[in-house]
């Protein structure tokens, strides 16, 4: 029998999702965006709700493009509201257009939003030894210096619980545990 950590279900969706992206670092900037979008998404869901709509984000906000995004006007904010292929949030939706002039402050900044978000790893995944799921925390000391960092760069829906799961999400953190097929695997 494969063993998951335990927040799979068995939808071939999420399976695919643990087994092939969840905890592999990502360095992507264009994808690192689209992540932290949408794990400020899931706020109040579930990543599984989020995941089966990864696609119709992905179709509304332009491939989470950055450089089409900051340009957004309220026409296409209220278009943005009616569709039902995203979560249809008001101040998530906003908080993507606001995402998207802080995330390219920061890589004009730092030259990439990469180095700026694997510096607070020291540019490589942390891997942790969990034997359970019950002990994996929902926070860290990094994931609260990272979201107070990105709030006062002016990013939005950030908090310290999402920038953990984001850390997951983009392989800063390897939280697979012990038993999973995935453990040990980067």
């Amino acid at each position: 029998m494969t063993v998951r950590c335990g927040w799979v279900n068995d939808d071939p969706l999420y399976v695919d999702y643990h087994d092939h992206e969840w905890g592999v670092p990502v360095h992507d900037d264009q994808k690192l965006f689209e992540m932290l979008n949408l794990e400020g998404a899931q706020a109040g869901l579930s990543w599984y709700t989020i995941l089966k709509k990864r696609e119709g984000y992905r179709a509304a906000f332009d491939e989470f493009d950055p450089h089409i995004i900051v340009n957004y006007q309220d026409e296409k904010l209220n278009e943005l509201l009616q569709n039902p292929g995203i979560v249809r949030n008001r101040l998530k939706i906003a908080a993507v257009v606001q995402n998207a002039h802080s995330f390219l402050a920061v890589q004009k900044e730092f030259g990439s939003f990469d180095q700026y978000i694997w510096g607070f790893v020291g540019g490589k995944p942390l891997n942790n030894h969990w034997e359970s799921m019950s002990q994996v925390p929902a926070t860290s000391a990094i994931s609260d210096a990272m979201s107070k960092d990105l709030k006062k760069r002016g990013f939005k829906f950030v908090g310290s619980t999402i920038c953990y799961a984001y850390m997951q999400a983009v392989g800063m953190v390897n939280d697979h545990i012990q038993t999973c097929i995935r453990y040990g695997s980067e």
